[in-house]
């Protein structure tokens, strides 16, 4: 017994000496915190509250955290919210699913209801709706598959297993996958899909050392047949006005090589092609591209001032239809997955809200809207917002963010720091392990498929076959009395206002 005492003392003292080392440790620490705060001249909180003052940068950097779990209702968040972030969790995890017991949307001015006609259309009504073909002057025409596609992201933004996935989910879904900015990966090619190849301003995989075009490099890469249009990028959703940005810590020896640059310097493309200053200009590099690729060509941007855009339509019509762009991709000002500084993120270009109809409207003042076909994008991520583009004007939709959601993707804005928690926008192989191609590639696939269904559903709903009978008269938008007017009706109110 007198034993059992002893060692149970014996214990007593040891976890004694260690509470007391521990606690004489952490006091050490404090103090030398407390000295290099004090001393300190850059941090006026930490200097006059020392130690303390180090825990509003932890909270600050928590907030998000915190806020995005606990506080924040289902439809408060941005860029986007919890209720769009789950509901393209579920379908791409289930397919379509049902909710239940009413919605939880706010009706706020400005929000959008679609007009269900008294007669909807049964299965098996629906006319099938003809072919549409893109480039039809060009040497191959393409005819997409799918009106809901997957938006330019690159490999260097976006990880190799993300890059695989949405790849063969593309291939899955029947859709065309966009490569952004970055060249054409193998990872691109890897699931064999349509591919929408972009080059913008750094022409990646086809550039000179001046950034201008390089002929040989564009042939070459267009003898692949999976290619099936080319893109000119003039301005993104992120930053209107400035050219792509890769981190240099994204740029690895093969993503390097991919886009002909140096390794671990970043990638700052210009702010527009050096060959192009004014509309003339563009509608060359348009047809040298279209010529030497053979593809349809078409341009990307986000519109602001209207008026550059009438003079390329002024110019177009002087040339000929012939010389117009085979496609339009019309990105929204209020953001996108690249990196960007916040003044042009938040301040720049018009949202697709605005500049979409506006777009068709020149379109067809200018009789090209037949030979141009116009592509949204731009925050377009429920069925709700897909089916309102094509009530707006557009032939065809693309999501860029929609399908990184699907990849699994929990908005956690770390995009452009290498440090994605989810593998989706890092190069850190220990991140990347979470995102497994194979079956986010299904995923990719069930968002598509569910996405493009319920679409559909809304036209039928509305009385139409597809959703490019969908007209401005199909949706209605809430104004600041409660009551909703027909889209048609609000744009011409609107429209003459402006030019009043």
């Amino acid at each position: 017994m007198g034993e059992l005492t002893e060692m149970a003392l014996r214990g007593l003292n040891i976890l004694g000496s260690l509470f007391l080392f521990v606690l004489g440790f952490i006091i050490f620490i404090v103090l030398v915190l407390f000295l290099i705060d004090i001393s300190q001249t850059k941090d006026a909180v930490r200097r006059n509250y020392p130690v303390i003052g180090r825990f509003r940068n932890l909270f600050s950097s928590l907030g998000e955290f915190f806020r995005q779990y606990f506080f924040a209702m289902d439809r408060e968040e941005m860029p986007f919210n919890r209720a769009e972030r789950d509901w393209i969790s579920d379908v791409a995890e289930h397919g379509s699913e049902t909710v239940p017991f009413g919605s939880t949307r706010n009706l706020s001015p400005g929000a959008t209801i679609f007009a269900n006609g008294m007669f909807p259309k049964q299965e098996g009504e629906h006319i099938p709706h003809k072919p549409f073909v893109i480039g039809g002057g060009s040497k191959y025409p393409y005819e997409p598959n799918s009106f809901f596609n997957i938006s330019a992201m690159s490999y260097g933004s976006l990880s190799k297993p993300a890059i695989q996935a949405l790849s063969y989910g593309a291939q899955l879904a029947g859709c065309w996958l966009n490569t952004g900015e970055g060249g054409v990966s193998p990872y691109h090619l890897e699931g064999r899909c349509d591919l929408v190849y972009q080059i913008g301003t750094g022409k990646f995989g086809c550039r000179n050392e001046d950034m201008t075009l390089d002929e040989s490099k564009l042939k070459k890469l267009c003898e692949n047949p999976q290619i099936k249009m080319i893109e000119i990028k003039l301005s993104q959703g992120a930053k209107p006005g400035k050219g792509g940005i890769l981190p240099a810590g994204k740029v690895t020896d093969e993503i390097a090589e991919i886009r002909g640059i140096p390794v671990g310097q970043a990638a700052i493309s210009p702010n527009r092609h050096v060959e192009v200053s004014n509309p003339e200009e563009l509608l060359d590099l348009v047809d040298r591209v279209r010529k030497i690729s053979g593809r349809p060509t078409g341009i990307k941007f986000v519109i602001g001032n209207i008026e550059p855009f009438k003079e390329l339509l002024s110019a177009i019509q002087k040339r000929g239809k012939q010389s117009a762009p085979d496609f339009i991709s019309l990105d929204g000002g209020d953001g996108g997955t690249g990196a960007a500084p916040m003044p042009l993120m938040d301040n720049m270009g018009l949202t697709i809200r605005e500049s979409l109809p506006t777009v068709d409207d020149l379109l067809r003042a200018a009789g090209l809207r037949e030979r141009v076909a116009l592509i949204a994008s731009g925050k377009l991520v429920t069925p709700a917002e897909v089916a309102w583009a094509f009530c707006a004007g557009a032939d065809f939709v693309n999501s860029a963010r929609g399908f990184m959601f699907a990849l699994g993707c929990i908005q956690a804005l770390k995009c452009n720091k290498n440090t994605c928690p989810t593998g989706v926008t890092t190069h850190d192989r220990r991140l990347q392990q979470g995102l497994n191609p194979e079956s986010k590639s299904v995923k990719v696939r069930n968002y598509c498929d569910t996405l493009r269904h319920e679409v559909e559903m809304i036209a039928h709903s509305c009385g139409v076959d597809h959703p490019r009978d969908l007209t401005r008269d199909h949706v209605m938008i809430v104004q600041p009395s409660g009551r909703s007017i027909p889209f048609s009706d609000m744009w011409r109110i609107s429209q003459n206002a402006r030019l009043n």
